[in-house]
């Protein structure tokens, strides 16, 4: 009788596995793990898009952002249908698509960064866009790298060092990123840095939860952060309105 063992996924997603049917090089409907490094070193190149975005406008950044998502998911769809296309595709990168990105009709992780990134845009205040997006780039590659090199427990469907990597790299982004109080020309309350904390351990359990939940983490980490700072800056203005409203007043119009 073959051993059965655990193995992880993308984000330390916890899976068994027969040790038999276990390639050495990578576990079974994975792609290797220096491949998952060049495409986290790819993840990575998106943080342009958070940091661009706090030095224009949202129309701006509107306008640039659709057409290159229109054309990314024309690229994504055409792969499966147009052989040229699929051939020029698989040529650049087709060691690093997973598994269920080859599937027909399924985009891949690039366009649902893209497609993310303008909902975020069209829908948050600035300065929670740049952070729930900057937290999507960073912590979904640490989550990924550490669930993949690390996770033996599972939290979800994912890995719990998979997920304490996501949190802890967040709060990293949280103390670096804009605060809605710094464009009144005072130091950021400690109130938003909680804010922000607490987003991001609901955006690690979004993360972790994606598979259940039938959402790529692309969606699911910025929107559910999105969601919890701009609900919790809300309930700081409705309950002491002499303290945060003119925070929140800031944060609606920062764009």
């Amino acid at each position: 009788m073959p051993a059965v063992i655990l193995s992880t996924g993308e984000g330390g997603e916890m899976k068994n596995e027969s040790a038999s049917n276990i390639p050495s090089s990578k576990p079974q409907g994975q792609i290797s793990f220096s491949s998952e490094l060049i495409r986290k070193g790819i993840h990575l190149a998106s943080l342009t898009i958070p940091i661009f975005y706090y030095y224009v406008s949202r129309s701006l950044a509107l306008e640039i952002l659709l057409p290159v998502v229109v054309v990314s998911v024309a690229i994504d769809m055409g792969r499966h249908y147009i052989p040229a296309l699929q051939k020029q595709v698989a040529a650049l990168f087709d060691h690093i698509l997973r598994p269920h990105e080859r599937k027909a009709g399924l985009l891949s992780g690039a366009s649902y960064v893209l497609i993310s990134a303008l909902i975020c845009v069209a829908v948050f205040p600035k300065t929670i866009t740049v952070t729930a997006f900057a937290i999507l780039i960073v912590s979904d590659s640490s989550s990924a790298i550490f669930g993949r090199a690390f996770g033996k427990h599972k939290f979800l469907d994912k890995s719990m060092e998979g997920t304490i990597a996501f949190i802890l790299s967040a709060w990293a982004v949280v103390l670096m990123s804009p605060k809605a109080g710094s464009h009144l020309g005072h130091t950021p309350l400690a109130i938003e840095y909680f804010i922000g904390a607490f987003a991001a351990i609901v955006g690690g359990v979004a993360e972790a939860g994606s598979v259940s939940l039938h959402l790529d983490d692309n969606f699911s980490v910025p929107i559910s952060i999105g969601l919890t700072m701009w609900g919790l800056y809300w309930l700081l203005s409705v309950l002491d309105p002499g303290s945060y409203g003119a925070i929140y007043q800031t944060l609606l119009h920062s764009s």
